[in-house]
């Protein structure tokens, strides 16, 4: 019986660091992809007041870059949620 209790007490405290670590793993994304966005913006700007003329070019690429973070990130969030799904699944069958 007691080893009983303490498979439960195991199987629920790894649930709880599972859905944790989902949790801390989505914000990182977040936390990173605005970065990675901010600083290409921030360089795009710099380089545009460096090279006016070629501000279409730089602003094109500036846009590619931050839609290929956003792809990055998306994915990430859709492994994170998937991660955090089997856990859960796990858990309750």
């Amino acid at each position: 019986m007691v080893l009983a209790v303490q498979a439960v007490q195991v199987a629920n405290s790894f649930l709880e660091n599972g859905l944790l670590g989902a949790g801390i793993g989505a914000g990182l994304i977040l936390i990173g992809a605005g970065i990675g966005i901010g600083l290409i913006g921030g360089r795009a700007m710099e380089g545009m007041a460096r090279q006016p003329e070629m501000a279409g070019n730089i602003q094109t690429a500036a846009i590619i870059l931050a839609a290929l973070i956003e792809g990055a990130t998306l994915f990430a969030l859709v492994i994170m949620f998937l991660i955090q799904s089997g856990i859960l699944g796990q858990a309750t069958g």
